[in-house]
């Protein structure tokens, strides 16, 4: 593997060039690869954490000028969680250079929401410690930037939306069953129905229950809003 090649087109596709690459790999290794030798980017996620919330907290006040608290809470809770860290490191192919270890890409490491998104916060870390906090906002902003745009969607979370669908109808509220559970205890994938009083449900998958209940949520609402 032409690691340096690959880490190299990745720095292309963030929009930033490490002057030292050592942070970038650091950042790309999973602790299920990592030794005395080798750190994991567990400690640089931890930071990257810290660096978007503040990067996404700046960018929500400077775009509605007039939003209260209560109003800017839900859009950064969308921003910043672990699912919408995966999605952009999905558009940037962080998980073809992800350094795993051999049972991690056995199981679909490259994948995983939970990987990619501490990944993503990594990578963050190691522009933070590269070039500042300047240069971790540019980033940032260039990524995040479509979902800034359009956060008040994704603030309405589905579960949220089924709910208020529900209750707008007098009915009562939906229940979400697991159905099965599947894979390995390190990586399990969970079936789950969302079911309402009226008999209408919808089963989705998912890496973990919210996500799987997030999901059926939102076909189970997209059935119901086709049949209005």
């Amino acid at each position: 593997m032409k690691q340096s090649r690959e880490l190299s087109d990745f720095q292309d596709r963030i929009g930033y060039s490490f002057s030292d690459p050592g942070l970038l790999r650091r950042a790309l290794t999973h602790n299920s690869l990592a030794s005395d030798t080798r750190p994991n980017n567990q400690r640089l996620e931890f930071l990257g954490d810290r660096v978007l919330n503040l990067a996404i907290a700046e960018a929500l006040l400077a775009q509605d000028q007039s939003a209260d608290e209560g109003t800017l809470a839900p859009r950064y809770n969308a921003l910043v969680r672990k699912e919408t860290c995966a999605d952009v490191a999905r558009t940037m192919d962080l998980g073809a250079v992800l350094r795993l270890g051999r049972g991690e890409q056995n199981t679909g490491g490259r994948r995983k929401n939970a990987i990619l998104g501490d990944a993503m916060e990594a990578v963050l870390a190691a522009i933070y410690l590269d070039g500042g906090l300047d240069a971790a906002r540019k980033v940032i902003l260039q990524h995040w930037g479509d979902k800034l745009i359009n956060v008040e969607a994704q603030a309405r979370d589905a579960k949220t939306a089924l709910q208020e669908w529900v209750q707008a109808r007098g009915e009562p509220p939906p229940r979400y069953v697991e159905i099965a559970r599947d894979g390995p205890d390190h990586a399990p994938r969970f079936t789950i129905a969302a079911r309402l009083a009226s008999g209408a449900e919808a089963h989705a998958e998912g890496g973990s229950k919210r996500e799987a209940e997030q999901a059926a949520a939102n076909l189970l609402l997209k059935c119901l809003e086709k049949q209005t």
